[in-house]
């Protein structure tokens, strides 16, 4: 089944507070996130919350990762979607874990524009 991209759903657990929380550390893990998969970073923007959390998107010529953190409970929500052959979602996914200091993460992944429904598609237009 070829398929455009790879969207990966990582659910982060039993992360540092500190780490989370801090939104320098949590810009620099994930566009460094980004480099180790082997993407190519655009643009990055991050915002943190009061009294706790940050968020933030990571632009790849490959197409993104976006994080929010509840470091209250020591978890981050993470999406990486990559296109093409080239970056690996998962390894973006495993730096995260290592750079949070996680306990374990579970994570589902789906394949985005699957090329035989798409063509199914343009023929019912």
């Amino acid at each position: 089944m070829k398929a455009l991209g790879r969207h990966v759903l990582a659910e982060i657990f039993g992360c540092d507070f500190n780490l989370l929380n801090d939104v320098k550390k949590v810009e620099e893990s994930m566009v460094n996130a980004a480099l180790e998969a082997g993407a190519e970073v655009r643009e990055f923007v991050f915002h943190k919350f009061s009294p706790q959390g940050v968020s933030g998107v990571v632009v790849i010529s490959e197409s993104h990762l976006a994080i929010h953190t509840w470091p209250e409970l020591g978890y981050a929500a993470v999406d990486v979607f990559t296109c093409g052959e080239k970056v690996n979602p998962w390894d973006a996914c495993n730096y995260l874990v290592k750079k949070f200091k996680a306990e374990y993460m579970t994570a589902t992944e789906m394949k985005r524009g699957i090329i035989e429904e798409i063509q199914k598609q343009v023929v019912n237009l």
